[in-house]
């Protein structure tokens, strides 16, 4: 393995370490304490033993409110449950009590949306003391606020007919008690689980009441007396039993083996993110085989039809490099319209599209302003905004410009978007934004003969350092500008899943449901 690779994978997965351990020891030992699982345990026991998964937004807020919301407190993951593809939701209590972060919010609905787009179940493990407080403005108002969670419950249950199944293992209050109630099923769990709309405290001081957390809202109330919860379990171990039990009943899976990948691909990348590689190479690596689609013409975009693990699917990808006499990474006149038709007969055969990118952008310049390719442009976005068929964007390098958007970026709702480590997502590059933003004065010096004051050097060296930040594969991750930053090593296997579970065709177009 290149060791600059091995470098940057060693602290993506330290860091992922640190995260995954939640709120520490101490909470988690609390959680055991009180006969409950935590939210990574409860996750690991609900899915197949040994299958391929991958969680979405571990690394979402890492580097906000001082380190104290590793992973927005919630658990979002992808994998098979009785070898169904499945969403897992899980609170995770040893942060904050599981209560919700503004990110939380974009995390729950991202993972809805995964469910709501490719129509496979979700499955929500609820364990929450609610809204955090002193943050509400950011969780409670607004179009995406918490209620976008509610309502995309009810548009699961109502049009879409997506599976919900919710779990109450813990501590469900206030508003977040519409979560459950908006599923098609609840369990709860015999002495740690409490569902209300005001704890015991709440209700004694607006009523007068008095009455214990298992009266108010235990899992016995709730099967028993009010209704609301339709199945109860001994413990966090049983619950989670009779939720695999329920997915025996659907719709039995087709499971197609795929051949891991091999950390031959670690040295397919240069250590210098601007130097020339063999796609082909990487391609050749990740895929079982492809034909590539119009070879000789506009090379610099290659389109091939391939297959992945058995998995038929159309794949477009940069090359790099200097393909005289045009340069690689860059969408020319010709290799927009060339992908267009590509994306185009991919639509008519139904097959899911794969977007390897390392994308600078759109050529620019009086050849390319005459050849059209503002025109071009527009017609390989359209093509891809209005294709049907799923489409899953891997991200190894450069993701700059329009050109980022016009290979599937994500504005364009792709089904999944991954990253290796190296992955480079902004809309220039650091050198280019110093000439963007200093240029002028840079030559006003020069031209006059001048040297750059240390003003504008330090302005220069802070641009240069901010961009370098920015497009940091960890920092786009953190905000949720991709679903996760993957292993190149596992990226065969993670594909394999991501196209099992987009076996839905179509678009989620909220308003016309």
């Amino acid at each position: 393995m290149a060791n600059w690779i091995r470098e940057r994978l060693t602290e993506l997965q330290a860091l992922e370490e640190k995260l995954r351990a939640g709120g520490g020891a101490a909470k988690i030992a609390k959680q055991h304490r009180d006969g409950k699982m935590t939210a990574r345990e409860r996750v690991t026991a609900l899915l197949d033993p040994g299958a391929v998964c991958f969680e979405v937004g571990l690394l979402v807020a890492y580097d906000l409110y001082d380190g104290q919301a590793p992973s927005a407190g919630v658990v979002t993951v992808v994998g098979r449950i009785a070898g169904r593809p499945a969403v897992v939701v899980a609170n995770d209590a040893t942060v904050k009590a599981g209560a919700w972060w503004p990110e939380t919010i974009t995390k729950i609905l991202r993972a809805q949306e995964i469910a709501m787009r490719n129509r496979i179940p979700i499955v929500y493990l609820v364990d929450s003391a609610g809204v955090n407080l002193p943050l509400q403005d950011g969780i409670f108002p607004g179009q995406y606020g918490a209620a976008r969670i509610f309502y995309y419950n009810s548009l699961m249950r109502r049009k879409l007919r997506v599976p919900q199944i919710a779990a109450v293992m813990g501590m469900c209050i206030a508003g977040g008690a519409y979560l459950p109630a908006l599923s098609d099923v609840i369990y709860m769990v015999e002495g740690t689980s409490f569902m209300g709309l005001g704890g015991p405290n709440l209700v004694k001081g607006a009523t007068g009441q008095v009455a214990t957390a298992e009266e108010l809202g235990g899992a016995r109330m709730h099967t028993a007396e009010s209704g609301v919860a339709h199945f109860r379990a001994v413990d966090d171990a049983d619950c989670l039993r009779q939720i695999r039990a329920r997915f025996d009943s659907f719709p039995a899976p087709v499971i197609r083996p795929v051949s891991p990948g091999t950390e031959e691909i670690y040295d397919v990348l240069p250590a210098d993110h601007r130097l020339p590689y063999s796609m082909e190479k990487l391609l050749g690596l990740l895929l079982d085989e492809y034909v590539e689609f119009q070879p000789d013409y506009a090379a610099e975009m290659l389109c091939a039809e391939a297959r992945l693990g058995g998995r038929a699917v159309a794949v477009i990808a940069n090359r790099r490099g200097f393909l005289k006499p045009r340069i690689g990474g860059i969408v020319y006149t010709e290799s927009a319209r060339k992908v267009t038709y590509f994306v185009e007969n991919a639509e008519r055969a139904g097959t899911p599209i794969l977007y390897v990118q390392d994308v600078s952008g759109f050529m620019v310049g009086l050849e390319a302003e005459k050849s059209g390719i503002i025109r071009a442009g527009a017609e390989m976005v359209e093509a891809m905004a209005c294709a049907t068929v799923p489409k899953i964007v891997l991200t190894v390098n450069h993701a700059s410009g329009a050109g980022y958007y016009a290979m599937a970026g994500q504005g364009f709702d792709p089904n999944f978007t991954f990253s290796w480590p190296t992955a480079r997502i902004g809309v220039m590059e650091g050198e280019s934004a110093v000439q963007a933003v200093h240029g002028p004065e840079l030559l006003r010096l020069r031209e006059a003969g001048e040297a750059v004051p240390e003003e504008l050097q330090a302005k220069i060296a802070k641009t240069r350092a901010d961009y370098e930040r920015w497009l940091d594969a960890r920092y786009a991750a953190a905000r949720g500008h991709c679903d996760v930053v993957i292993d190149p090593a596992s990226t065969r296997e993670i594909l394999a899943l991501a196209l099992d579970v987009c076996g839905h065709r179509g678009h989620t177009v909220l308003e016309r449901l």
